[in-house]
């Protein structure tokens, strides 16, 4: 475990205590542009998510039916009843993706897939990057608005469905991440710049309420228009 991890984990509560947890809660608010270039506008907005933290397990509610919910896990995403009947599922969900641009619509399968995999990798981390298979190198720093930013680039085993396979994430002096570098595998390499905040403590968790993602150019600098995906996170509870 690289220095920079070690440094990450004791800021958002360390190891142990993430260790001890088994989920996080918390009513989910979205916005951004993404969804109505996806077929969905206002999807998954002001809904119940969960997300696991000893595996990758995701569920949203209310999805487009008061008493339907969504399932995720790496390798499946399912939309059940409340009472856990299966409605329609899809199995390798990712090969879905295939041939996908950033303006390609989705079906609600893939919706749910890619908010599954996006919010596990936002609520379970720092605590995933332990997990087997996930590798951590220290790179060089970088600096934005004035602020310089240590860089932990992150890759990602194949058994672990997230956005991308590898990512940069920028950390301050404070030890948080505050932002993530990557390009969306399932939008044809979309490269983004993801901003995180609204850090709070949670039941001895640091764990950010606030995110907003946008486009990078090719310097790797902000497109600040448009506001691609915002993510806003209340009555965070962990568990």
């Amino acid at each position: 475990m690289s220095d920079l991890l070690n440094t990450v984990l004791d800021a958002h509560g360390g190891l142990a205590r993430w260790q001890e947890a088994h989920q996080i809660t918390a009513r989910q608010f979205f916005g951004g542009a993404l969804w109505e270039l996806k077929g969905h506008p206002g999807a998954l907005n002001d809904v119940d998510v969960t997300v696991a933290l000893d595996r990758q397990y995701v569920s949203q509610k209310p999805f487009f039916n008061p008493e339907h919910r969504t399932s995720f896990t790496a390798d499946r995403v399912a939309v059940e009843t409340s009472d856990g009947t299966v409605v329609e599922e899809l199995t390798d969900p990712r090969a879905s993706f295939a041939g996908h641009v950033l303006t390609t619509p989705w079906t609600r399968l893939q919706l749910a897939y890619f908010s599954g995999s996006a919010m596990w990798t936002y609520l379970a981390e720092p605590l995933s990057l332990t997990f087997p298979g996930v590798q951590t190198e220290e790179i060089a720093s970088a600096s934005e608005n004035g602020r310089k930013f240590r860089r932990l680039r992150v890759t990602f085993p194949s058994s672990i469905a997230t956005l991308s396979t590898e990512q940069v994430l920028y950390i301050g002096d404070d030890g948080l991440i505050h932002r993530r570098d990557y390009s969306v595998d399932i939008a044809g390499g979309s490269p983004a710049a993801h901003y995180v905040s609204g850090h709070q403590q949670v039941s001895g968790l640091v764990i950010p309420t606030t995110r907003e993602i946008y486009t990078r150019d090719e310097s790797g600098n902000k497109i600040p228009e448009p506001l691609v995906v915002s993510v806003r996170l209340e009555n965070v509870a962990v568990s």
